[in-house]
């Protein structure tokens, strides 16, 4: 599913990653470990395509492709798809005008199609009533006024719909309480189409989901 080869990344000239190899195959729940600043959100980040971090070195091959300078959007497209730690409050988008036209966009990519609002208000009800989540939710900006375990919630929404290839979730267990936290593992216990790549400092909660594979990071480098 992904290749990472002689992976080097800096963040503002300074050296973040240096000499990443790594595999993680499909179907995978892949556990990155390793302590604060040692380079696990740098290396999601980086998977992902977020711009602000630079490959100084290296490859990433997802399904086969060299996605090294492809941009995040091409990547979402692609199928990767990213729970990050930290999410933006964005006044003035509705949950539900996001959802949809991430789905536009998935949709006409994958199949060349446009998507009918009745198939987009089908998919969004299913996952909606499957995760419990207020209707009231699709009117409000995305991420404002929301709580920790809400915006949990809502990545979990996103990643429902979306059904990704691989989903990257850096702290996906972080500000979730214990109830949100079962929900959250269930989800990725169930998702048997989708390979996993998750951060996450809690013991208890990587129980639920039982890894497959594990790799650590240290100081940037791989333990």
């Amino acid at each position: 599913m992904l290749e990472i080869k002689n992976l080097s990344v800096a963040y503002n000239d300074k050296l973040l990653l240096d000499d990443i190899n790594l595999t993680v195959h499909d179907g995978a729940r892949h556990l990155i470990a390793g302590h604060n600043g040692s380079g696990k959100s740098t290396l999601v980040q980086t998977i992902a395509g977020n711009p602000e971090y630079k490959i100084i070195g290296g490859k990433i091959i997802f399904n086969g492709t060299d996605i090294t300078n492809e941009s995040a959007t091409r990547r979402a497209l692609l199928g990767i798809f990213l729970g990050a730690q930290n999410v933006p409050e964005i006044p003035g988008l509705s949950v539900m005008s996001f959802l949809k036209y991430s789905a536009i966009a998935h949709t006409h990519f994958n199949t060349g199609r446009d998507l009918s609002m009745a198939e987009f208000m089908e998919s969004l009800e299913s996952a909606r009533t499957k995760l419990n989540i207020p209707n009231d939710w699709m009117g409000r900006s995305i991420n404002v006024g929301f709580s920790g375990g809400e915006r949990k919630k809502l990545m979990l929404l996103r990643l429902v719909m979306t059904n990704p290839k691989l989903a990257i979730l850096d702290e996906p267990d972080s500000g979730a309480d214990a109830e949100t936290q079962q929900q959250i593992a269930h989800i990725i216990n169930e998702m048997h189409d989708t390979t996993f790549i998750f951060i996450s400092h809690q013991k208890n909660f990587t129980d639920l989901i039982s890894p497959t594979e594990k790799t650590t990071l240290n100081g940037g480098k791989i333990k």
